[in-house]
């Protein structure tokens, strides 16, 4: 081979179409004799692969039904519109794509919406539970905080028993004990044991009086007679109320009080309160009282007949009461 010379049956050199492997198809390429090649499709030495139309190869494997090797027969077309009775779908062959519908994976809760096409979780089921639990946790807080054990059993003896709370203490504290004031009992007098004077006496010969003995005084009906008492050991200063059993038969009557050597108030009212008949002292026993201040320790108490007092009475019984009480 020489320079210019690209070998036997080589076009003329300075020929662009010659160069040009699709020179064959131009006109003037023909006209220089330029020839389609004989080996592949367009290009020397190609390799032509021709497949009849429909045929597919999948993995190595040819169409089910040709021989190893061979092609099978090129199938023609069927008239326009109409399906080619001679194709078949990739899934009939060997390895090709399942038969069947296309599978679509389950959804999640699909067992909740059964006959519903898996509409999803049934969450009005969620709901209801939660709901459920909220309400059993409220009643059981409920039930802890009624029986007084909001923190539950912890002392450990595993049977339920709560602290007794501080109202329950069976002892009282000390401030409470001794801010109560203490109730004094102060004495009942007989009227005959006490000092008598202006011609008062005891006596017994009326019924109904309650001092030992049946004994009263009397010939209180005189001026300047009098009973004194001596009261000993009165606990504090204050208001006290003194009673006297007496018995009047007809008239109202009235005496004079005498506190610590002074009058106290107007009389001693000493009405016929039991509505005795005059001279019927037996039915006319009755009570009546006075609110005197007294003061710590001894106090002297005087039922006097003074001037102008209607004294017609039998004293019984003197007695006192610490604040204003009435019976």
């Amino acid at each position: 081979m020489t320079p210019g010379n690209n070998g036997p049956g080589s076009p003329a050199p300075g020929n662009p179409e010659d160069d040009d492997p699709f020179g064959y198809l131009y006109a003037d390429g023909q006209a220089n004799g330029a020839q389609p090649p004989s080996g592949g499709y367009g290009y020397p030495n190609s390799v032509s692969r021709v497949r009849a139309v429909g045929e597919r190869q999948y993995a190595g494997q040819q169409r089910a039904g040709a021989p190893h090797g061979q092609v099978p027969p090129q199938q023609q077309p069927g008239p326009y519109g109409q399906p080619n009775t001679h194709y078949a779908a990739p899934e009939t062959f060997p390895g090709g794509a399942p038969a069947g519908p296309p599978q679509q994976p389950p959804r999640a809760g699909g067992s909740g919406g059964s006959g519903r096409g898996g509409r999803g979780p049934n969450t009005k089921g969620l709901l209801i539970g939660a709901v459920a639990v909220v309400a059993a946790v409220v009643i059981g807080i409920g039930l802890a905080m009624a029986n007084g054990d909001p923190g539950g059993d912890k002392s450990g003896d595993g049977a339920g028993a709560t602290a007794p709370a501080q109202s329950q203490s069976s002892e009282p504290s000390p401030s409470s004990s001794s801010s109560a004031p203490q109730a004094v009992e102060l004495p009942t007098m007989d009227a005959g044991t006490l000092q008598l004077a202006g011609g008062a006496t005891p006596a017994a010969d009326v019924e109904g009086a309650q001092s030992a003995g049946g004994a009263y005084v009397t010939g209180l009906n005189k001026p300047g007679a009098s009973v004194t008492w001596t009261v000993d050991d009165i606990p504090e200063d204050g208001v006290y109320t003194l009673f006297a059993r007496y018995s009047v038969a007809g008239e109202d009557q009235s005496m004079t009080l005498i506190v610590n050597g002074k009058p106290f108030g107007s009389k001693l009212n000493m009405s016929n309160f039991a509505g005795a008949d005059k001279g019927d002292f037996a039915k006319g026993w009755t009570k009546t009282y006075a609110w005197p201040t007294l003061t710590k320790g001894t106090n002297t108490i005087t039922l006097a007949c003074q001037d102008g007092d209607k004294c017609n009475v039998l004293l019984d019984q003197l007695s006192l009461k610490q604040g204003q009480v009435k019976n």
